[in-house]
């Protein structure tokens, strides 16, 4: 299982009631969509280069959507979904995937949880059974969740307190928001772990794992006429319940710079970076969203990227630097820079050119040959995307987990080609200019 914050740029997507009645224009993966009558969202997205399909299940709730107090619940219910069920025994469900030659993994983030299994396609009948099973069937004693509060334990202790990286992260997200739920980390506070009650479990499943707040995806060698009729036979079937109000979570203005800096003993490589609250896709304008995804790749996109340039290969003071941009989020999204020293320099010398190149733009902007470079390698990114069986239900489903649209994903090309000059040098001066943020540090630990 993975507990990992997935945010995937550009997209998502919703379906209408019953089968789409005329099927969205080709711009990405020329998905088709249906909803079943207790509320399930379900994505087919075609992919007929090989005999297999993956086949994911995403629920609309995260680690945001927690009680307070309770923090790690959702992740560790994502563990628990492996045990048993009334029909299942414990182990049984991965011993069944792996029997029928299959892959499975689940993935915990700040605002959706999702299952999957990826198989050939002549298996698909028996991942639907196995997985609308847990929907509803799960079945936890206490000689199941202790053993697993270990596991969990243990992966805290491996990603994050014994995790220089990992830890400063944390610390990080901790001083960025001041009020929303990003603060608090997927994986929980240890003594909250501790704490959390098989109650606790089956209330937080009762409450959010329904049809009717899920989403299927189905990406590979399928069509909706062919699985349609599976989708029915084993999902349609669940009732629709209740799920809880969302609480719309807002943060106020930032107002200071913080900074953080830990050191290590672990730590052999000094970094530095530099994030603060954006635009999101859901808290807009979408205008912004798009120019600052082309502003990212400008800034930070790899080796042909203004800071690469500047600071690893024409002043050879990184021996690493970029930015990025994660706008795929319910809540706040955030901008970063980052950066690490080489051999003979320090993060301080790093961090003042890294502000020297963000000054800079600023005062002289973009040009309309960054733009456009920018923008054809972010397409072509996304071109690459449609050859992997499993990215596609990834971005599609991220993105419908999050309000967005099927629209949305398939005319992000469109979208991200009418970024202009203006509207990037726009979108930089709102997010640069006079806006807190966090500074962090990772050093070595000094020895004497």
């Amino acid at each position: 299982m993975m507990a990992v914050s997935i945010r995937i740029a550009a997209i998502a997507a919703g379906a209408s009631l019953m089968l789409a009645s005329a099927p969205v224009q080709a711009a990405v993966f020329n998905p088709e969509s249906f909803t079943l009558e207790n509320g399930l969202q379900v994505v087919v997205i075609p992919n007929h280069r090989t005999p297999v399909v993956n086949h994911t299940i995403y629920y609309r709730v995260g680690a945001i959507d927690e009680p307070p107090a309770k923090s790690g619940l959702a992740h560790f219910l994502e563990h628990l979904m492996f045990k048993g069920t009334d029909k299942l025994k414990p182990g049984e469900f991965s011993a069944i995937v792996a029997r029928n030659g299959g892959q499975e993994n689940a993935f915990t983030s700040q605002d959706y949880t999702g299952y999957y299994q990826t198989v050939a396609v002549d298996r698909l009948e028996k991942m639907m059974e196995i997985e609308a099973n847990r929907m509803t069937g799960l079945v936890l004693t206490s000689e199941e969740i202790e053993p697993e509060r270990n596991v969990v334990l243990e992966e805290r202790g491996s990603r994050v307190e014994n995790n220089p990286n990992g830890k400063l992260r944390e610390l990080t997200n901790a001083a960025l928001f001041m009020n929303h739920p990003y603060r608090i980390p997927i994986i929980g506070w240890e003594h909250e772990i501790r704490s959390l009650t098989r109650e606790d479990m089956m209330t937080f499943y009762r409450d959010w794992y329904a049809p009717n707040n899920a989403i299927l995806v189905l990406s590979g060698d399928v069509t909706v006429a062919k699985v349609r009729p599976l989708v029915e036979k084993y999902y349609g079937r669940i009732p629709a319940r209740a799920v809880p109000a969302r609480i719309d979570w807002r943060e106020p203005p930032p107002t200071a710079d913080r900074r953080v800096t830990l050191k290590h003993k672990q730590v052999q490589q000094a970094t530095w970076s530099r994030r603060m609250i954006a635009p999101s896709y859901s808290t807009g304008p979408d205008k912004d969203t798009y120019a600052l995804q082309v502003l990212a790749e400008i800034l930070g996109g790899g080796s042909t990227s203004r800071l690469y340039r500047s600071l690893a290969v024409e002043q050879r003071t990184a021996a690493s630097v970029g930015a990025w941009y994660d706008s795929g989020a319910r809540g706040p999204g955030t901008f970063g820079f980052y950066g690490s020293p080489r051999a003979g320099h320090d993060v301080g010398e790093v961090e003042k050119l890294v502000e020297a190149e963000i000054a800079k733009l600023l005062e002289d902007g973009v040009t309309e040959t960054e733009v456009s470079q920018a923008i054809q390698r972010l397409k072509d990114a996304a071109v690459f995307a449609r050859d992997s069986i499993d990215a596609p239900s990834r971005i599609v489903g991220s993105a419908l987990a999050i309000g967005r649209k099927i629209e949305d994903v398939e005319s992000w090309p469109e979208r991200i080609g009418e970024v202009t000059v203006d509207s990037v040098n726009k979108a930089a001066r709102s997010l640069l200019i006079g806006k807190g943020g966090v500074v962090a540090i990772l050093l070595p630990e000094e020895t004497t």
